[in-house]
């Protein structure tokens, strides 16, 4: 495993300071980000809370399989699953915004063996999701989104 102390976790305020400023440039640019995100294919991922009941709205990259999309849930490496996983494991339909479209959809996590081959195929495509794979001790979950 990699070593935390020289990497510290993003706090929830920065994970929603963040969130929020890649959320507004993917909708003003049609789905298109720069700086770090440049490049990488990205979607918006809005999902219920699982406790508050209220929209939440996530910007993820992705990778595809088929017509599906394709989400990890690394949280950069962090010890804990993202909140926007446990949103859709407690409420599965999820809408998501891919470009300028925008789509009611349905997730699923990834049970064995889809899960570790969707993951090696992000890693090939991404190779820093390999990274967050070493710097956790969870398993990550994959999850698989399809359009209702």
């Amino acid at each position: 495993m990699v070593d935390r102390a020289k990497q510290p976790p993003m706090t929830d305020k920065q994970w929603l300071d963040l969130n929020g400023g890649v959320i507004e440039e993917f909708r003003a640019n049609g789905g298109q980000c720069g700086g770090r995100w440049e490049g990488n294919p990205m979607v918006l991922l809005s999902t219920v809370g699982a406790r508050s009941g209220q929209p939440r709205t996530s910007p993820l990259t992705y990778t595809s399989d088929g017509d599906r999309i394709v989400l990890i849930a690394s949280r950069a490496g962090d010890q804990r699953h993202p909140d926007w996983y446990h949103n859709l494991v407690a409420n599965p339909e999820v809408v998501i915004e891919l470009g300028a479209e925008r789509f009611a959809a349905l997730a699923t996590v990834a049970d064995e063996p889809e899960r570790t081959q969707l993951l090696d195929a992000r890693i090939a495509e991404m190779p820093r999701f390999g990274g967050y794979v070493e710097m956790t001790e969870r398993t990550i979950p994959v999850v698989v989104i399809s359009r209702l």
